[in-house]
């Protein structure tokens, strides 16, 4: 008999398919087969990624076999989930360019000597016409066009186009040619990993399980996602990383604990507690647990330090720019336009007149003033030095 841990199928864990007493009863019988798989749209991966990336290595600490799979081949067509509308198609260079780092961002979660790395471009990029038409007399053509994405689009009088119905097809063909067990993704994955686990049934002749984590919101509260502009990335410094995190919503804290931390059950509960009496005592427990698990405890102490400094104690962080504009009129919206802090005029209007634009802690509430030598601060986190 194996050993299972309780927290492996319940926490930074949405929903288990068929459900999650089959799974734990395979789990006390015997090590499985896994994986979690990646497109590489981008070059960074963000905290939305790292949910998943800690229960394939749950998996792996364990003793079960776990593997990364990198959408080398399925990111040729472009997930539709959840997309509105057609992704754009991606080059080889810029795949090349989005997976060289990718390691080197995984390996702060994954012990890649208990992980294993795959990608998919090896089996999906040389199936023939044959293979293909075998993988999607499988699936009907009404189920794929069930997706809700699709739904919408048609309803919406917009265009689905064809390789998007493959997509499903290959990611769940995936399953097939790795044969494992399991499958771990997002929620948003969920209609892929399930035509997967129908594959695997009918084509390997067993079940796929398929395990899903939540999505996470972002600093604003809406999905985390690049083109919002809302991620914590695993790529930001330590005290960028600290500042977005102590930017979230109040009512975001405890959820990241539970699954973007690695911070015992047990001490979230009374996290919760304290989050109600005390926000900012919680968020800034928060922001040092993550920091410290991307870059380590002196640069987690050392952010918390440089936040506290600037923005409780009224500092100035140490690398703000310097404008030498002391004792020289300028106008405001045109300064604040001219040196892209602000992407308009009507925004730096809006924020001199809502009050968040200071100097030396006094509101500018004009446009034209007279800067003096001292910190302007615009916003909530931008800071310049007036020399």
């Amino acid at each position: 008999m194996t050993v299972i841990k309780e927290a492996l199928l319940t926490r930074r864990v949405e929903k288990i398919y068929p459900n999650r007493e089959a799974l734990a009863a395979l789990l006390k019988k015997q090590k499985i087969r896994l994986y979690l798989g990646i497109d590489p749209t981008g070059t960074r991966l963000h905290l939305g990624h790292t949910i998943a990336l800690q229960k394939l290595q749950e998996f792996a600490e364990l003793g079960h076999e776990a593997i990364l799979l990198i959408g080398t081949g399925t990111v040729l067509i472009g997930d539709p989930s959840q997309r509105e509308k057609d992704r754009e198609r991606i080059t080889e260079e810029a795949i090349k360019k989005n997976v060289a780092t990718w390691k080197q961002q995984t390996e702060k979660i994954l012990d890649f000597s208990k992980v294993k790395i795959r990608s998919n471009g090896k089996w999906l990029l040389k199936l023939g016409l044959k293979e293909i038409i075998e993988i999607a007399s499988h699936i009907s053509a009404v189920q794929l066009f069930k997706r809700e994405m699709f739904q919408k689009r048609l309803e919406q009088k917009d265009t689905v186009w064809t390789h998007e119905t493959l997509y499903p097809l290959l990611q769940g063909y995936d399953s097939v040619a790795l044969d494992v067990d399991l499958e771990i993704g997002g929620t948003d994955q969920t209609f892929n990993m399930l035509i997967g686990r129908e594959l695997q049934r009918k084509m390997n002749n067993r079940e796929k399980f398929v395990l899903t984590v939540p999505m996470i919101p972002g600093i604003d509260g809406k999905q985390m996602s690049k083109t919002s502009n809302n991620c914590v990335w695993l790529t930001d410094s330590p005290k960028e990383m600290f500042g977005k995190l102590m930017s979230i919503p109040d009512n975001l804290i405890t959820n990241y604990f539970k699954i973007c931390t690695k911070v015992p059950t047990e001490e979230i509960k009374s996290i919760k507690r304290e989050v109600i009496s005390n926000p900012m005592k919680s968020k800034k427990h928060l922001a040092y647990e993550i920091v410290k698990m991307y870059h380590g405890e002196g640069k987690a102490k050392d952010a918390q330090e440089e936040f506290e400094s600037v923005f409780s104690k009224g500092g100035t962080p140490e690398d703000a720019p310097v404008w030498k504009l002391a004792n020289k009129r300028v106008n405001l919206i045109n300064l604040l336009l001219k040196k892209e802090i602000v992407t308009s005029k009507s925004e730096a209007k809006r924020l001199i007149e809502q009050g968040g634009v200071s100097l030396n802690r006094r509101k500018l509430l004009k446009a034209e003033v007279k800067l003096e030598e001292g910190t302007l601060k615009v916003g909530k986190k931008t800071f310049i030095k007036i020399k």
